[in-house]
């Protein structure tokens, strides 16, 4: 006989379906929105938070794959579902991870290279896999100092990101949590 599946189990899968949901609603609206083109990716990555604090690390990682998959084959907006799988979704995953890295400057280090790494390899890929050329088109305007001026604006773009998630973090734990999910266990 099959193993059936428990009411805890049950509840996990449910909040995962719940939250991967979510996600996708939200990359929708990098169609409906054209500007939101990176920050609905990055609200949305950041709602798998929830899932790692709630269920768990391994099951946060499951519902990223859910969803970036789903977000690659249904989201209008390609730019949005790239920068999704490439960091976005799975950072804030990992993004714990990283912390437990004694040396603060080797764990920021490591998060900036994690950062710049998919940032350009998403939009090389945008660009050469996906044939999305309109993207050199609005670089180009920049010249070679104006992208490196954006990447160092990017880069500055992340380390608050970085810190709103901390932040976001730790009022989930210590106010949230205790306050309102208490009451329904």
């Amino acid at each position: 006989m099959p193993n059936m599946p428990t009411a805890h189990n049950s509840r996990q899968i449910a909040f995962g379906g719940m939250i991967a949901a979510l996600c996708i609603a939200l990359m929708f609206l990098s169609g409906v929105l054209p500007f939101m083109e990176i920050t609905t990716p990055a609200v949305a990555g950041v709602l798998l938070i929830f899932i790692v604090l709630e269920i768990g690390f391994k099951w946060s990682l499951i519902v990223y794959a859910v969803t970036a998959l789903l977000a690659l084959l249904i989201t209008p907006n390609r730019e949005a579902a790239v920068l999704f799988i490439a960091f976005f979704g799975y950072y804030p995953i990992i993004k714990s991870k990283l912390e437990q890295i004694k040396n603060r400057l080797i764990e920021y280090i490591i998060k900036f290279c994690i950062f710049d790494v998919a940032i350009l390899g998403s939009y090389m890929a945008m660009i050469f896999l996906f044939q999305m050329t309109e993207l050199l088109d609005g670089m180009s305007d920049y010249g070679t100092v104006g992208l490196l001026g954006l990447l160092v604006l990017a880069n500055v773009t992340f380390y608050l990101y970085d810190l709103a998630i901390t932040r976001l973090v730790s009022m989930y734990i210590h106010w949230f949590r205790p306050k309102y999910l208490k009451k329904m266990k």
